[in-house]
């Protein structure tokens, strides 16, 4: 079988990312992947599927890396639905690294501390970040803005919209052909699957579906056009089975959530008045400032998701890649948001791939699966860990046993709980994102 190596002075030139003009949000913008004929195959190097954080911050991450890629992306436009994401310091490195963090700092209130209470009111303990944390930094980031953010660093011609991936083929010489709906065709040297929780490529790869972990999260962003005034902190509260936060993420707008236990994921619910009614409901005779929260919160911001994860058992969980075709993000390790590290996750997945497709290209001695085994072994050691951690938290959250719970309120919470150790999965140290050094 042929094997494919990446050799800098192979690569064609449009590999290399172009300085053309800053992608802009048109549904117009429309692949020419589309005008091929069932005949013809669309050629080229490096191909992302999906256009969410994962997918485009990998492509912003190649080409800060003077590498181009073509993203590839069902919808017909950027999925900019959904509420917002907590970043934490290695988000935020990640974020700078890729060139976005200066965009996005201003935007968004810097969270100065956490708070837990009772879901009668009750503080239970709060923790300010400068008192024991100073590296700390933590922003609530609109998942819109996010999006919009990063697809503004590619070329306009850098994101194809409304190419759903149909099927993937090996061909007999090693070649990955992507076969779209409407029956155009891709060649691609490297295939990189960033298309989420539920991802085809994923299960084309023998990855087991998600497995729903007993509890699912209603979720909102409150508005308040005119300001309101906030704690600039994560405010936790905790009851039976049932918990919830609400976090400023701008002046204007708080994020917040509602987990509760449920023995499945029941039907799917889209209507927004059913899920606010729903949702407060659960904390009814809870702290009058969360109902509010709530109650502020536009239709179209009103989510509910059965929350999930895979678990990457060593020696027992297929590798990410298959030949040229790698996962990233949701795609290879869901994981539930307990310790907010799914996005925080897939960035550092963007950034650990693209240096070592770099390194491949400047050094010229590895195979394309030199490099995704590289990017396995290294992410794995992070990757499961954090999966675990943030499964046994969330059990230990959602625990709906009077004794536990009260174990919980009355000394694992006042008592035990340390910052330092609550955070240090926040903890990721990488160097610089340019080609010199890698």
């Amino acid at each position: 079988m042929a094997t494919l190596v990446i050799m800098p002075q192979k690569w064609p030139s449009r590999l290399i990312a172009s300085s053309l003009p800053k992608h802009r949000l048109n549904k117009s913008i429309c692949a020419s992947i589309k005008n091929n004929s069932k005949s013809e195959v669309r050629k080229e190097d490096i191909v992302i599927v999906g256009a969410g954080i994962a997918g485009l911050a990998t492509a912003v991450a190649l080409q800060r890396l003077g590498i181009g890629s073509l993203v590839v992306e069902q919808a017909e436009s950027l999925r900019t639905g959904g509420t917002s994401l907590t970043f934490s310091k290695n988000g935020w490195k990640i974020l700078d690294a890729i060139g976005v963090g200066t965009d996005l700092r201003p935007q968004f209130l810097q969270i100065q501390g956490i708070v837990m209470k009772s879901e009668d009111g009750r503080e239970l303990r709060s923790f300010n970040f400068k008192d024991e944390d100073q590296t700390q930094e933590m922003r609530a980031v609109e998942r819109r803005i996010l999006l919009e953010t990063l697809a503004n660093q590619l070329p306009t011609n850098a994101i194809s919209f409304s190419s759903k991936l149909k099927n993937i083929e090996i061909t007999d010489n090693n070649e990955t052909i992507l076969k779209l709906e409407g029956d155009s065709h891709i060649s691609a040297k490297i295939v990189i699957a960033c298309d989420g929780i539920r991802s085809p490529v994923a299960k084309w790869m023998g990855f087991s579906e998600p497995r729903y972990v007993g509890y699912c999260a209603i979720r909102g962003l409150g508005s308040y056009p005119n300001g309101k005034q906030f704690d600039p902190k994560v405010t936790y509260i905790y009851g039976r089975g049932v918990r919830a936060a609400y976090v400023p993420v701008s002046p204007t707008k708080v994020y917040w959530f509602v987990c509760f236990n449920s023995p499945s994921p029941g039907p799917k619910i889209t209507d927004p008045s059913i899920l606010r009614e729903e949702a407060v409901k659960l904390v009814k005779n809870w702290p009058k400032e969360l109902l509010n929260v709530i109650e502020s919160t536009p239709d179209d911001t009103i989510i509910r998701t059965p929350l999930v994860d895979r678990w990457l058992w060593p020696g027992l969980s297929p590798p990410p890649s298959k030949g040229n075709v790698v996962l990233v993000g949701d795609a290879w390790h869901p994981m539930t948001p307990n310790l907010g590290q799914g996005a925080c996750c897939a960035l550092e997945d963007a950034v650990v791939l693209a240096k070592k497709v770099a390194q491949s290209l400047k050094f010229g001695n590895l195979t394309v699966e030199d490099v995704f085994r590289s990017y396995a072994d290294e992410r794995w050691q992070r990757i499961f860990p954090l999966t675990v951690r943030a499964n046994l938290a969330g059990g230990l959250l959602q625990m709906d046993n009077s004794a536990v719970c009260s174990f919980r309120n009355n000394i694992l919470v006042p008592k035990l709980i340390r910052l330092g150790p609550m955070l240090e999965h926040t903890n990721f140290d990488f160097e610089p994102l340019n080609f010199d050094s890698v």
